[in-house]
């Protein structure tokens, strides 16, 4: 067996990644907001949440890789490597990021075929995904909310997923900002975007309707009516 080892993952898209190409037996540590594979909360110690980790902990398993995602775990990352425990950080944004994302984590693992082999599976779904939304009479205007306060629209794969399913995103020019603070946006220039659909997605917080309601003008917005609101499981996005 070659390639790492003994891994530790940050977030729950490596843990999913390693899953899905049946290397999950690389895996020494994970994030508590795993939950995709079930088992994997079962399987493997949580040594970290999206922001904070257990730096002793991680460092007590050995790893000989630490996975972690963004800016956002900079300073976890940074600290890892003080401890000399070797750190890949990825920044995926777009769809076609991700696919890159997984090729990596093959090559670290010295498992190039079986990345391929899912990036192509991922890459044929969307595909179908596509084709089926293709004749959708309508291209319904969406509106994704990854933030409640301040008001945070949708990262770029989000915007090309809306995309692909059939939508058009209604901050679609906001989909190249990396940083969410660059993609922060007020309730007026949503009402002013005339959304058909609102979904949200509020980062590992429960989504709550009645708080989307309450903002000026929002109440009588034809996006805020009955079946056009959806919440989507952070751990599906």
């Amino acid at each position: 067996m070659s390639g790492a080892q003994r891994i530790v993952c940050l977030t729950e898209d490596t843990t999913e990644t390693l899953y899905r190409m049946g290397e999950q037996h690389r895996i020494v540590g994970i994030s508590a907001f795993t939950v995709r594979p079930p088992e994997a909360r079962r399987e493997k110690p949580i040594v970290s949440q999206y922001v904070r980790a257990d730096v002793e902990k991680i460092a007590a398993l050995h790893p000989d890789l630490v996975l972690g995602f963004s800016d956002i775990q900079a300073d976890i990352c940074a600290e890892l490597i003080r401890k000399g425990i070797e750190v890949h950080c990825f920044n995926q944004r777009t769809v076609a990021q991700v696919y890159t994302m997984i090729r990596t984590l093959g090559r670290l693992i010295d498992r190039p075929e079986k990345a391929e082999r899912l990036v192509r599976d991922l890459q044929n779904h969307l595909q179908r995904i596509e084709e089926e939304a293709a004749d959708l009479p309508v291209r319904p205007r969406v509106f994704f909310e990854e933030w409640p306060d301040p008001i945070i629209t949708g990262i770029a794969w989000v915007s090309e997923l809306i995309e692909i399913a059939g939508g058009e995103d209604c901050f679609r020019e906001l989909r190249s900002c990396g940083l969410a603070k660059d993609r922060i946006v007020t309730p007026e220039a949503v009402l002013a975007r005339k959304p058909d659909l609102y979904l949200a997605s509020w980062c590992g917080r429960p989504f709550r309707e009645e708080t989307a309601r309450a903002r000026r003008g929002f109440a009588e917005a034809p996006f805020t009516r009955p079946g056009r609101m959806r919440a989507i499981d952070s751990s599906l996005i």
